[in-house]
């Protein structure tokens, strides 16, 4: 029998009066698997998010995590998960330490201390501990709430512009420091970004959003395979061109 899907979506709708953010998606992603969700702005990956994440209630639709329902028991299953976004501040008085110690007790991590120096050394975070958070620069904090995101060892990892602000270095190292995780844990990874070469480099999967809509789904290979293009950031232009033309090529 073939594993059942971590996350599984069937006909998942938002509304917000005559606004539809998210009109009847449906998809899976695999354990294990890296999935991008991609869409221009306002195209309904940050509502999807927060709708997995139990954060916003559905107008109608299933979400199913872990097995569970999540609008029904979110809670048996947010323990395994976790969610990283640049736009997420933490309290800017209070150190970086301090900041991921009440995180790591809010999941209950243990050996707090050994985690919080693992997490220092991976993420390159452990020269400014004792700074306040308020007092770093916006790549510094994309890095320590990743350091949070990771904190309790997820099962499953939503990841929102996880390399946002960073320089091409660092960028890259958090990328690895991904990948190693997700080939170290078996956990599932699914981000939104607009970063096409992140997507190439990371992802498995791809569901392409336009307007609360799944307009493409395919590995990156397959994507580029089928609109004839040499990269994904060009079948993005060529998608979201093509749908605004009413000439989609699926």
């Amino acid at each position: 029998m073939s594993t059942p899907p971590v996350i599984q979506v069937d006909d998942l709708c938002k509304h917000y009066g005559p606004v539809r953010a998210v009109d009847g998606i449906s998809f899976t992603v695999a354990r294990g698997a890296t999935c991008a969700l991609l869409g221009g702005n306002g195209a309904g990956k940050t509502t999807t998010i927060a709708m997995l994440l139990g954060l916003l209630l559905p107008t109608s639709g299933q979400i199913r995590i872990l097995g569970e329902d999540i609008p029904r028991h979110r809670y048996r299953v947010l323990p395994r998960m976790n969610f990283s976004s640049p736009y997420m501040d933490l309290p800017q008085r209070l150190t970086v330490w301090e900041n991921l110690t009440v995180y790591a007790r809010l999941y209950g991590v243990r050996r707090i201390h050994e985690r919080l120096a693992t997490l220092g050394r991976e993420l390159d975070i452990d020269g400014f501990f004792k700074r306040p958070y308020g007092s770093l620069s916006a790549g510094q904090k994309t890095r320590v709430v990743l350091a949070k995101a990771l904190l309790n060892e997820p099962d499953i990892l939503l990841l929102d512009e996880p390399t946002a602000s960073l320089d091409p270095d660092t960028a890259d190292r958090m990328r690895s420091t991904l990948t190693d995780y997700r080939d170290r844990s078996g956990a599932t990874l699914l981000l939104a970004s607009h970063n096409m070469s992140e997507v190439e480099r990371l992802c498995d999967q791809v569901i392409m959003l336009r307007a609360g809509h799944i307009v493409a789904t395919g590995t990156p290979r397959e994507l580029i395979h089928r609109y004839g293009r040499k990269d994904m950031e060009e079948v993005f232009l060529d998608i979201a061109r093509g749908i605004r033309n009413g000439e989609v090529r699926e």
